[in-house]
């Protein structure tokens, strides 16, 4: 199956995001086909309203793949995108996000 192509991002997480997959699929942590099954479910749950089919829900589909399989735990998960907030709230607009600036940073 070939690998999916959006034709723009509305920001450059979404591009990130859109990368990691492709990379992840290819690489064999899932199928093109347990990718769309696993997107597919969780913009419209069964047993809930349909969700936006935005890159937030292949982020958090993605972070459930990975937690599922062992790549990274849903805390490990958690507490990075807390220390990338407080990184993204220390750092000077228009400047790079590093996690460093993570007022908690402990190298």
């Amino acid at each position: 199956m070939s690998t999916p192509s959006p034709k723009t991002f509305a920001a450059p997480w979404e591009a990130q995001v859109f990368a990691l997959v492709v990379s992840l699929q290819e690489a064999g942590l899932f199928t093109w086909a347990e990718w769309a099954d696993r997107l597919g479910r969780a913009i419209r749950p069964a047993d809930g309203p349909e969700q936006a089919a935005d890159y937030g829900a292949w982020l958090a589909t993605l972070e459930t793949i990975l937690a599922e399989r062992g790549v990274a735990a849903s805390e490990s998960v958690a507490a990075r995108t807390e220390a990338f907030l407080r990184a993204a709230a220390a750092t000077p607009h228009g400047q790079p996000i590093r996690l460093q600036n993570d007022p908690l940073y402990r190298p």
